[in-house]
């Protein structure tokens, strides 16, 4: 089967959830009530599941993080690009710096567990609880001027960090979780991609930019950065470093997924350009069912 036809289901969840925030009345704070759901409850299963039950080798594990961070690196010296190349405000820009290198974890890990299987799920949360901070911090270091400067709070309540530091003490102890603990945590998992992916699609917003064109080449600007030059820099890093196999797959697919979300948020709470934001979340991930299979066929997924 083509990748294509295997990263179909998640992106067909995607617009189902589009579909469904627009075509029925569910109300917004049904869909606030998902994503918090899914985001404290729900992928946190998922990470310490799929972590437990993976044999793990953190010193095979140091290229596939030095590659997932150096590809983010690349991410941003590009997107500092942007300002002098299109003009921006300074606020503008400070908002959009962040869509060059923050990553989709819900897409992520929906799509690493397709493609790869539990150890797929078990690598991407390897680099999912060190590349939060790294993003974290980077982004609201940008626009602390105009905002609040909490970031080592939102870091220490960040669930996918403590699931994933969770899940590597409990697998480095040898803890093996009773079949009705295992049981649990695999119902949790399973409910999470579905839902994850349905309000990926329900937070798309499609609003243009059409009356600001200095704005809109900056977007797409980085929609390229992060869909096209973040995966290019992983593929050849991770060669570089030796990643072959599983590793090379996950870290080329993390490098390949969509602005995250939260960008929009962090934005709008730090008094951003939360419009220009949203449209490169939504284009980077419409765009993005096409570019993945690519990246993903490209290194064997």
């Amino acid at each position: 089967m083509s990748t294509a036809l295997l990263l179909f289901p998640d992106f067909a969840l995607i617009l189902l959830g589009f579909a469904l925030r627009r075509w029925m009345a569910l109300g917004d704070h049904f869909w606030a009530g998902v994503e918090r759901l899914v985001y404290f409850i729900l992928f946190p299963a998922l990470l310490v599941n799929a972590i437990l039950k993976t044999r793990l080798d953190l010193a095979a594990a140091t290229p596939l993080l030095a590659t997932a961070l150096g590809a983010m690196a690349a991410g941003m010296a590009l997107s500092w690009l942007a300002r002098p190349l299109f003009g921006l405000k300074p606020m503008v820009f400070a908002s959009v710096f962040q869509c060059g290198y923050r990553f989709n974890s819900y897409i992520g890990l929906a799509a690493a567990g397709l493609l790869f299987g539990t150890p797929g799920i078990a690598a991407l949360g390897l680099i999912v609880g060190v590349a939060v901070p790294f993003a974290n911090l980077s982004s609201v270091w940008m626009l602390a001027r105009h905002g609040e400067t909490g970031v080592w709070r939102e870091l220490l309540r960040n669930p996918l960090i403590w699931a994933t530091l969770a899940g590597l003490v409990l697998n480095l102890a040898g803890f093996e979780a009773p079949k009705p603990l295992a049981t649990f945590l695999g119902r949790l998992a399973d409910a999470s991609i579905a839902l994850g992916l349905l309000a990926v699609g329900a937070a798309l917003r499609l609003q243009g930019q059409g009356d600001r064109p200095g704005v809109l080449g900056a977007s797409v600007y980085l929609c390229l950065v992060k869909l096209l030059a973040v995966p290019l820099a992983a593929l050849l890093l991770g060669s570089w470093l030796g990643l072959q196999g599983l590793f090379l797959g996950v870290a080329v697919l993390f490098a390949s997924l969509p602005t995250a979300s939260s960008a929009y948020i962090l934005a709008m709470r730090m008094g951003g350009d939360g419009r220009a934001v949203a449209w490169i979340i939504s284009a980077t991930t419409l765009a993005s069912m096409l570019t993945m299979p690519l990246w993903a066929a490209r290194v064997g997924g």
